[in-house]
Parts: structure tokens; sequence; C-alpha cells
């Protein structure tokens, strides 16, 4: 497949502005920040009037609520995502960082140092508001930013894009330090996964699909930002009322994201106490309740899940519950059909906590809180450019750290090696 003449120019000056990035101070990145910021918000008229336009055009094909929900910028939002490119420009600047540094005896002086990754390609879906969080968190790290959403998010990504644009240009910085394709095609996704000339790192952010095309074709280095099939295990010795209220935040706060609880795990001691009662809270709210046989034993109106359901996001209201007859087979539980996003315990007994701590493989795994707070704001990160779920090179909400690698810098004194 040959990859459009566009993508490879937007790769070139995406890398040429990543240069003068890469030696920018923090002064002028945090200015480009907040420049960006007052244009979105001079632009929020426009913004709003492109995003009608896709909500608009998402609905006449069908969309579902969720889908509709992650693609909706409201003023509020907006407002959010203004707050958030604030936000990371008052945090420190990974770039220049001594990690460690140490003298050898022959009087070589050795420390590592970070810098930027270089050009970032983030492919993403549906989701406008990521346009704003990538851009800002790649240019408070030093990266320039290749970003290719989805066609049904084309109109409000170019007027967010544009509007951050106009913002790092008033403040002394290259356009291109955002570049958007504005092909909605295949082949351009595709010829940005193998961009290896200018693309140092792509993280891709939407479903299993896109997730495998990834796989299939990308060539260039890549960061997963999975699923979030994520639990809340409510523990023998939960606190009932905190576990109810976790339990339903996690759930229905926002179902249409990764970070919202798909699962729920309830140990058998306090089952028959806590799950017809959590079941008649969920299912007020609408939201649909799959689980096991011993589930359903407790509460009828639970539908028998498939093995397949355990393991599924569901990304609305919907849930699957199983009943674990110890903390041991909760943990096991969660292992073999959690995603690796975030896992949740809600317990009064510490060696519990901490056993599950342990126990479970998870990119953030929680005691006692909603699984809604595995995200880059609440981390104090300003935004995140997404949720790795993979193990190298960065895991969990990825903030500007996690975009900058690092190198040697070796001084001597006239040295040389016998």
């Amino acid at each position: 497949m040959s990859r459009p003449a566009s993508v490879t120019d937007l790769g070139r000056r995406a890398r040429d502005a990543a240069r003068v990035l890469a030696t920018a101070s923090t002064g002028l990145k945090n200015d480009a920040l907040l420049a960006a910021a007052e244009h979105l918000e001079a632009h929020t008229a426009a913004i709003r009037e492109a995003n009608a336009a896709d909500l608009a055009a998402a609905e006449a094909d069908g969309m579902g609520a969720g889908p509709l929900d992650r693609l909706r910028l409201t003023d509020a939002r907006l407002a959010a995502m203004a707050a958030g490119l604030r936000q990371v420009a008052g945090l420190p600047d990974p770039v220049g960082e001594v990690i460690d540094g140490w003298r050898r005896p022959n009087g070589l002086e050795i420390s590592r140092v970070r810098v930027p990754l270089g050009v970032v390609a983030i492919i993403y879906e549906n989701r406008p508001n990521v346009t704003s969080d990538a851009a800002g968190i790649c240019l408070k790290s030093g990266n320039a930013a290749i970003l290719r959403g989805s066609g049904t998010a084309l109109r409000s990504n170019l007027a967010v894009a544009a509007a951050l644009r106009e913002g790092f240009a008033a403040a002394g910085l290259p356009e291109d330090c955002l570049v958007l394709v504005d092909d909605p095609s295949h082949e351009s996704a595709v010829g940005v996964m193998q961009l290896t000339e200018y693309v140092d790192c792509l993280i891709p952010r939407g479903g299993p699909a896109l997730i495998q095309s990834i796989r299939d074709n990308a060539t260039v280095p890549v960061i997963i930002d999975g699923d979030g099939n994520c639990h809340v295990v409510v523990d023998a010795a939960a606190d009932l009322d905190r576990a109810a209220a976790i339990v339903m935040n996690a759930k229905t706060q926002r179902t249409s994201v990764c970070n919202a609880a798909e699962s729920l795990v309830v140990h058998a001691a306090i089952a028959d106490e806590f799950l017809p009662r959590i079941a008649a809270d969920l299912q007020s709210a609408g939201v649909r309740l799959v689980g096991d046989a011993a589930a359903r034993a407790i509460v009828g109106s639970i539908e028998p899940a498939t093995e397949e359901d355990f393991g599924r996001e569901f990304l609305d209201l919907e849930m699957s519950v199983a009943i674990a007859p110890d903390l041991g087979a909760a943990i096991d539980h969660v292992n073999r059909h959690g995603s690796g996003h975030t896992e949740a315990i809600v317990t009064a007994d510490l060696d519990a906590a901490r056993r599950f701590t342990r126990e479970v493989d998870a990119a953030a795994v929680i005691v006692n809180a909603s699984t809604r707070f595995t995200d880059g704001e609440e981390f104090g990160f300003g935004a995140e450019i997404g949720i790795s779920t993979q193990k190298l090179h960065a895991r969990g909400p990825m903030g500007p750290r996690e975009l900058t690698t690092y190198k040697y810098v070796v001084w001597g004194d006239g040295h040389v090696r016998t």
C-alpha cells in the first residue's frame, strides 16, 4: 500500500518543528501552552459549531449514546481542555532533568539526562479533547505531535487544532509543533503507522479494531493505550456503605471512558447482604447486570454472563458480576479477565489490601477509591496522552515525563582509552 504524499509531508514538517522544540526553553514552552489555552477559549463558538456538525452527522449515521458522549464538546469540556493546558504549563519541565550521575575511578563524569522522544504520533477515535490534551503534553515534553483522529470528529479536530496552532505561533514556536492529518482514510492511518523516517513513537487511542490494525501494520515503535476492563473487588472486610458509593461512581459517573468499572467481584462472605443492595442501586441507574450462577442465585434479575462478558469493555450501562469464595479467587478472576488498566479493592483489612496491590497485575491498583481516578489530571499530570496497559516503556497515565527518553552525557579531560 502506497503512503499518501500528504502524510510524508506532515512527517517532514513535524520533524523540522521537533528540532526547534527540543531546544526551546521552559519559559517559551509554557508561554505557548498558555497562549494555546487563550486561543482555544477565544475560538469556543467556532469549535462548538464544528462539533455540532460532527454530532449531527454521527447521530444520523446511528452512532450510539456512549460514542456520542465521547464526541461531544460542551462549554464545560472546552473549559476543562483550556484548564488542562494551563495545568500542563505549570508542571515541571522534564527535559534536561538529570536522572542520575556518577564519577568513574578514571575521572570520567557520566550522567543520564532526559530528552524528548522527537515526533510523537497519536491515532485516536472520536474524542476531540484528545487533540488538545495530546498537543499540550507533547509540547511540554519537547515533542512535535502528529495527530490523526477519526472521520467522525474531523471538523471538531480541525477547529481545535487551528486554535492551538495559532497559540503556539503567537508565542514564537512553529505552528507545526502540532500537525493534524485531515485525511480520514484507512490509507492515511496506515501511512502514519509506517512513517519510520519521522515518527519516533506512536500511541493509538481507540477500540480493538484500531489496536489490531496497529499490530498488523505499524513499523514505528508503539505504546499501546489499551482497553479498560476495570474491576472493583468488594472484600469480606469492606465497609458496605463505602463500597456501594465506590461501585456506583466507578460504573455510572461516566460510562464511556476506559477507567469506568466494567466488572464487579463480591466476596462470598458478604454477597448475600451486599449484592441485592448494589444490584438495586445499579439497576435503578439503568445498568444491565450479567453474572455467574452464584450471583444470579442471590439476585434473580441478573442475567446470565458468558465467559466473554467477564473480559468485555462495555463502555455503556452494563456490568459483569462474579462471586469469589475468597480473596485469592477474586485476584485470580481479576488477573484472568482484566486488561491491565485499573483494578480496585474496597476493604478495611490492611493485609488484604497489601496482598491485592502486590498480586494484581495492572498499570494502576487502587485501594478504597473509584477506578475513575486513573487519569492524568487526577494524578497531577495536567492531562494525559493516554493510559498505557503495556510495560515498556511507559505504564499507566502518560504525562510529560513518560514522553521523554534519556541520553548519556560523558565529560572527560583529555581521556583516551588504553
